[in-house]
């Protein structure tokens, strides 16, 4: 079984990717997309989004990044995937799932899976234009307004050329409302020959095993819910279940690696986001939320993290 951890566009970026893979195994990890609108991309706007392009290609702790890539004109994906593997990119992997709306107004994202023949022929395109050795693969949702060209979409990108195929079980337009429709990922999986991974409202191991049964898919890329839980891949690897003092280090520990890369206001507010996703598995998430939501200074909010640890300030994360 692989766990990957899914790109989230204004959540996993560079820090949040590096404190998760710190903590827990993954096979790889995703960057947040790269919007590609009809020109070559200078290599400062890959190192933007991919910073673990200057090391590698790879978290602090080793786990494999790869470079995903978000537009609609073929020959400008083609041209900027050969850019991406040139600055080092292991692996590129093809935005069609994204539901922003200025996304989709602009013909990337999830509004191409209205257009299966434009979907293959950026995968064939970028397929094409970087070496055969790096794995070109897709992620995608069930369609933009409705399920209906979701197999026609999955047919066209494995005759492209995909390595495998990603698939988040909802819509568009069903957002991020659960359920997310496992079965019909399963659907996909039973008509193509390339692997497929399941995606989409795991949030526990009762999920995952959910999932994998449902869907027929034994690999599984793990995305808020894995935020919320960052100890969740070890649970669905049949591990300990996690507690909540490991999850405070874990935020403790991000706290302290993004000292100094933005304003006291951003900074709080990424500890804040990430706690926000917290109170869907932890009940003990929502009272510390309540007590830091005002919090301005990034110092002020970590002593508060502190205090509910029980004061350990040794900035040591178990590895798991």
């Amino acid at each position: 079984m692989k766990r990957i951890l899914a790109p989230m566009e204004g959540l996993a970026d560079f820090w949040v990717r590096r404190a998760l893979t710190d903590v827990g195994t993954y096979d790889w990890c995703v960057s947040e997309f790269v919007r590609v609108s009809g020109e070559l991309l200078p290599p400062r706007v890959f190192y933007r989004w991919c910073p673990e392009l200057r090391d590698g290609a790879r978290t602090r702790s080793g786990t494999p990044v790869h470079l995903q890539l978000l537009g609609s004109d073929p020959v400008s994906m083609a041209d900027n995937a050969a850019q991406a593997v040139a600055l080092g990119a292991p692996a590129i992997d093809l935005n069609f799932g994204c539901p922003a709306k200025i996304v989709n107004r602009h013909g990337g994202g999830a509004i191409l899976l209205d257009e299966p023949e434009r979907v293959h022929a950026v995968t064939r395109a970028v397929r094409a234009a970087v070496p055969e050795h790096i794995p070109v693969s897709v992620k995608m949702r069930l369609g933009n307004e409705h399920m209906d060209l979701a197999l026609d979409n999955a047919l066209g990108v494995q005759e492209a050329g995909a390595a495998w195929l990603t698939v988040h079980g909802r819509t568009k337009r069903q957002g991020y409302r659960p359920p997310a429709y496992w079965d019909r990922i399963g659907a996909i999986r039973e008509r193509v020959t390339l692997p497929v991974i399941a995606n989409g409202e795991i949030w526990t191991l009762e999920d995952a095993r959910r999932c994998q049964a449902e869907s027929g898919c034994q690999d599984l890329m793990l995305g808020r819910g894995a935020v919320a839980n960052p100890l969740l891949t070890r649970e669905v690897a049949g591990g300990e279940p996690a507690g909540w003092p490991e999850v405070l280090a874990v935020l403790r520990a991000f706290g302290a690696d993004i000292v100094g890369t933005g304003s006291e206001a951003q900074l709080c507010g990424r500890v804040k986001q990430w706690l926000s996703y917290s109170r869907r598995r932890w009940p003990q998430a929502g009272p510390l939320m309540e007590s830091v939501k005002r919090e301005t200074r990034l110092a002020d909010l970590r002593a508060i993290l502190e205090r509910e640890s029980g004061g350990n300030n040794d900035g040591q994360v178990v590895s798991f």
